[in-house]
């Protein structure tokens, strides 16, 4: 049984900052809020996005990243794993891993009920905000995403609500799993196929996971 919490809550706008030799235009550096923060169909209050077409919209309302994960990433960020939300998430949380949590789970999160969608793929995003430009590649290759969150019903939310399961997708994907799917070189075709039966695999991982079926073909 699933028994997590929720360790702080991150929003914020998008801003502007100097890249590659122009400006990008992000919302990933998101700062710790204290106090109930409400949980909408869209996300939490004050959080909004800057690049609406990857990111928002109700299967991305919000970005859980698991706290249990920050030790392992301590040793290349020494000076700065101390930050709430270093990775750009809006939930830090714990108790809450790849390996417990299912592809379409559901969740009761405080006084919300939330729901587990996909993974989050990083961009070069990650490393205009953890400074680390080379942090992409790792990361994805870690398997230490976090997810994404759809919100059934929506409510206030803050740092210590409890997270507890609700009702077990069927499927019985665990998120781990649909990660390994999409990105481990080493993904063996069966566990692609299972994660193809699903129909609520969100269309971009749908067409990923077709092109690595047929590379294996």
């Amino acid at each position: 049984m699933i028994r997590g919490r929720v360790v702080s809550i991150q929003v914020g706008p998008p801003r502007a900052v100097e890249h590659d030799g122009g400006t990008v235009y992000t919302a990933i550096f998101k700062q710790r809020v204290e106090g109930p923060v409400h949980l909408g169909a869209l996300g939490l209050a004050g959080d909004t996005q800057a690049d609406t077409r990857h990111h928002g919209a109700p299967d991305q309302a919000a970005y859980a990243y698991p706290r249990e994960h920050y030790a392992h990433w301590a040793a290349r960020f020494p000076a700065r794993i101390g930050e709430p939300g270093l990775f750009g998430e809006n939930l830090t949380t714990e108790g809450l891993l790849e390996t417990d949590v299912h592809h379409g789970d559901i969740l009761r999160l405080g006084g919300a009920r939330v729901q587990v969608t996909s993974p989050r793929v990083p961009c070069f995003k990650l490393g205009i905000r953890t400074g680390d430009p080379a942090i992409v590649a790792p990361f994805l290759a870690s398997g230490r995403l976090g997810f994404y969150l759809r919100v059934l019903e929506e409510s206030p939310v803050q740092a210590g609500d409890p997270i507890e399961l609700e009702a077990a997708d069927p499927n019985g994907l665990r998120m781990s799993d649909l990660i390994a799917a999409l990105f481990d070189p080493g993904a063996p075709a069966e566990l692609i196929g299972r994660a193809l039966a699903i129909a609520t695999i969100p269309h971009k991982h749908r067409a990923r996971l077709i092109a690595r079926q047929n590379d294996r073909s």
